[in-house]
């Protein structure tokens, strides 16, 4: 089965995507009998490219890591993410799937939120790694997919490519999702790691940024606001909360956050930023105190990990040891075969 695919953002994680479906394409052939082919891209600032018959990915990831537009490489026939959106539900592919990794809008989820409705009115289906949708806007987007008969995914909006809600949708039926409890953001915990170790602040976010895991601007994930988006999503999606992530209680690193930090280790503890959620309250993002019998007091450097706490199976604990662009990639990756394996009644 062939899948047409519009990418719709080429940062970091967008070209770590096409390098991995290049990788992955005999064993996307052979597995999942899943051919592909990139048919539009659409970017901030490098412009936007649609061709019909497939863009070679590979020459825009050059184009574009060198600094130049993607309309230089052919005509431009389409200028934005919402033209991109319409000239893929042109194509005959069987699978139609916009894969959405904008940044972050933590002021209302826009613009991804646009560009989900945007691919489900336009009967494609819709794989992102942005939080937004699933933060603000998860019910309405669920239910239109739903009614539609499309899939709306987001493995890679919490830990990458580790699957959370893939593992309860699919693996964990009837149970309920009573609470939930996490590190989920990379950056925050490596930055509190080497503080711990007196190492300053500057350098330890550098190096994240020189990972492309932090963006140029840090702020969302230092002020907490990307464990907020994510601690909203998870509140959204596992127990019906309707919130965003102006409605989770917040904490952020700041100017005492080093001290705070050697402080705790002196005394046997561990500073970690904590998402936490209860069903039926609203979630938190704190600087927590663990002590040294806390699972999460263990998790150093990247690694991120979530305790979901279910009535059927108590407490699960779903961690990742280390974290980089291959897989969010992956997540991306994953939930495109979910796509596929739907569209062939496998799943």
């Amino acid at each position: 089965m062939r899948a047409d695919l519009a990418l719709i953002g080429f940062g970091h994680v967008a070209r770590r995507f096409v390098r991995l479906l290049d990788e992955q394409r005999h064993r996307l052939a052979a597995d999942e009998g899943l051919e592909h082919r990139i048919v539009g891209i659409a970017t901030r600032r490098h412009g936007a490219i649609h061709q019909p018959n497939g863009v070679d990915a590979a020459l825009a990831v050059k184009h574009v890591e060198a600094g130049h537009r993607l309309d230089e490489i052919a005509p431009a026939v389409v200028t934005n993410a919402f033209q991109v959106i319409d000239a893929l539900a042109t194509s005959d592919a069987p699978l139609r799937v916009v894969i959405e990794t904008t940044t972050l809008g933590i002021e209302n989820g826009r613009p991804a939120i646009d560009h989900v409705q945007a691919a489900l009115a336009a009967g494609c289906h819709v794989v992102t790694a942005n939080k937004g949708p699933a933060a603000f806007a998860f019910a309405d987007l669920h239910a239109t997919a739903r009614t539609a008969g499309l899939s709306f995914l987001f493995e890679g909006a919490v830990m990458d490519g580790v699957p959370v809600f893939n593992l309860i949708r699919e693996t964990m039926p009837t149970a309920t999702i009573t609470g939930f409890r996490g590190i989920v953001n990379s950056t925050t915990n490596h930055i509190l790691s080497a503080l711990e170790q007196g190492e300053p602040f500057a350098p330890a976010l550098a190096r994240m940024q020189a990972l492309g895991i932090a963006e140029a601007d840090p702020s969302l994930d230092v002020e907490g606001w990307d464990a907020a988006a994510k601690a909203a999503a998870l509140a959204n999606v596992l127990m019906d909360a309707g919130i965003t992530p102006h409605d989770v209680r917040r904490e952020g690193l700041g100017p005492t956050t080093g001290e705070r930090a050697l402080d705790a280790k002196a005394r046997g503890q561990r500073l970690r930023l904590i998402a936490s959620g209860i069903r039926g309250q609203l979630p938190s993002v704190a600087l927590t105190e663990l002590g040294p019998d806390d699972f999460l007091a263990g998790l150093s450097g990247q690694a991120n990990a979530l305790i979901l706490t279910t009535d059927m199976l108590d407490d699960i604990a779903i961690s990742q040891l280390g974290g980089d662009l291959r897989h969010t990639a992956y997540a991306l990756l994953s939930d495109l075969v979910t796509v596929r394996r739907r569209a062939g009644g496998l799943t």
